[in-house]
């Protein structure tokens, strides 16, 4: 499960990254959505990756702390999904404010 997670952060870091460095404005703001998933899959993978672990200390059944995951990361995940998505809707809106400013999608404003 690991090697697969990891896996997978490396691909999206990696895809995301080659597509800032392109020219045009679309696939800038695509290479920075896989950029922040990339790191969304980071910052959960450092809660320990467990399956079918309640994420909440139950103070009865009492059992050992290995047994849980930290809802931390699981937290701070939630709130960079929500600022991602609403970084993406100000990306495209600036995008085609400048799309229309200079009537090309080139980050450099030349074809």
């Amino acid at each position: 499960m690991e090697l697969i997670l990891s896996a997978a952060i490396g691909v999206l870091a990696a895809s995301g990254i080659w597509l800032i460095l392109r020219p045009r404005t679309y696939q800038v703001v695509i290479g920075l959505s896989l950029l922040s998933y990339a790191v969304n899959l980071f910052i959960f993978s450092m809660g320990r990756l467990r399956v079918d672990a309640p994420p909440v200390i139950d103070k009865i059944a009492n059992p050992p702390v290995a047994a849980y995951t930290d809802p931390v990361p699981q937290a701070l995940v939630l709130t960079a999904i929500v600022i991602g998505f609403a970084m993406t809707a100000l990306f495209l809106v600036v995008l085609l404010a400048s799309r229309g400013f200079t009537r090309t999608d080139h980050v450099d404003g030349r074809e």
